[in-house]
């Protein structure tokens, strides 16, 4: 299914309810910090199976003590679509990404 990529103002109005993510050379990313190596492994855990739900992933970049999360929508041309702000959305409810700061 195409998607519509949304405009720059469209995106601002989205990352107003989406706390540290940035729109980043046509993507959507944020930078997860964490008390631990193993909280990362955790979160990136818990976006690849909700990821995988949603039929729509990320890239998972796990570093330490880190995680970046960065959406674009592959069939919009690599742009932020509606998906991807709605993929960064249910990124912030899971339990791990709520415990990191």
């Amino acid at each position: 299914m195409a998607r519509t990529p949304l405009t720059d103002s469209e995106i601002a109005e989205a990352l107003a309810s989406l706390p540290g993510w940035e729109h980043s050379g046509g993507s959507l990313t944020k930078t997860f910090r964490l008390a631990k190596y193993l909280d990362g492994l955790s979160l990136a855990t818990e976006v690849g199976q909700m990821a995988e739900q949603m039929d729509h992933h990320p890239m998972i970049v796990i570093g330490w003590k880190r995680v970046t999360i960065t959406f674009s929508t592959h069939d919009a041309d690599n742009k932020v679509t509606a998906w991807d702000v709605k993929a960064a959305a249910a990124v912030e409810a899971l339990p791990a990404a709520r415990s990191a700061t």
